[in-house]
């Protein structure tokens, strides 16, 4: 439990920073962190802090990156958290361009939930916001839901300019798959040429937009895992849609219960503070696991009661190094 008596039990392990795209609102032209490949962390290092969180409690783990499945070690590092005691489930948050290959080995080792990034079905929009090919992307999604995973969804971070018509497709998409849509409002985790505050759309005005053609019907007692998101259904397709409002949904930080290890080993308590305490010089110096539980036990003390997004919040590095 931290300082403002939420239960903490949710950590993102970040287990690289790099990508086979590079997302407009994730990695700024140029990024090159993981050229100091000595300060990622290893598998066994990574494993014994999650050895280390799940004895503290920590119950829900979820694999990112960058984009996690770049890394050639993945499937065995699932297997190798899936037989640690004290772990309940294993996400993944990828965008998707290597589940075809990847899905039924990662369930098979244990994996049991995945998020897929899909910000545009048209492969032009697609490219301009990714950099990628959508065609890998929804290759991915479908092998995954035939692999049947305990729980699938799909997130759209939402640009002004750049994908406002492609969320009623994304909805069609998904619910055709079976699949809820997330809606996300864009954070201001990295500093893009071109992708400013003007790019900025909020969830509140892409409910307005639905609702001219149909009913939003709240689902208030649904809950998809353990994030923020809000749900509801349209009345006439059924399609589930969630909301996750960073930026403009009051109280959002009031039920947050997840803290975030970067890929070079940084315990980080919030997304939106750049607090952060060093894990990886603990890890290579020899310390004991008392150690690593003192560390974790500040982060919680030091996790504030809210996100700075709303100030004048500068990222102190882009999100594909923070961890998604």
């Amino acid at each position: 439990m931290d300082a403002c008596g939420r239960i903490i039990d949710y950590l993102r392990l970040s287990i690289t920073d790099r990508c086979n795209e590079r997302c407009l609102y994730c990695m700024p032209e140029g990024y090159c962190g993981w050229e100091q490949t000595p300060d990622a962390l290893t598998s066994e290092e990574i494993l014994r802090v999650v050895r280390v969180a799940a004895g503290l409690g920590f119950r829900k783990f979820r694999l990112t990156g960058g984009e996690p499945l770049v890394r050639r070690d993945v499937v065995e590092l699932v297997r190798a958290m899936r037989g640690i005691p004290g772990v309940e489930r294993i996400g993944l948050s990828t965008n998707g361009t290597r589940l075809a290959t990847l899905a039924a080995p990662l369930r098979e080792a244990g994996l049991d939930t995945v998020n897929v990034s899909l910000d545009a079905l048209s492969p032009e929009a697609y490219r301009r916001i990714t950099g990628g090919r959508v065609e890998s992307a929804i290759a991915g999604i479908r092998a995954a839901v035939a692999v049947g995973y305990e729980r699938m969804k799909l997130n759209t971070v939402l640009l002004r300019g750049h994908n406002e018509a492609e969320i009623r497709p994304l909805i069609r998409f998904a619910a055709g798959l079976g699949l809820p849509l997330r809606l996300i409002e864009l954070m201001p985790v990295t500093e893009t040429e071109g992708l400013d505050e003007t790019a900025f759309l909020s969830v509140a005005e892409v409910m307005d937009e639905l609702r001219r053609e149909e009913e939003l019907i709240p689902a208030p007692n649904l809950r998809l895992g353990h994030g923020p998101a809000k749900y509801f259904r349209l009345a006439r397709t059924g399609a589930l849609v969630g909301f996750i409002g960073a930026l403009t949904t009051p109280h959002f930080c009031d039920t947050c219960n997840r803290m975030r290890l970067t890929a070079d080993g940084q315990l980080r308590p919030c997304l939106g503070n750049d607090g952060e305490i060093d894990l990886r010089a603990l890890l290579r110096s020899g310390t004991g696991n008392a150690g690593l539980t003192a560390q974790f036990r500040a982060a919680l003390r030091q996790k504030p009661a809210r996100h700075a997004f709303c100030g004048e919040y500068a990222p102190c590095r882009p999100m594909t190094a923070i961890g998604g």
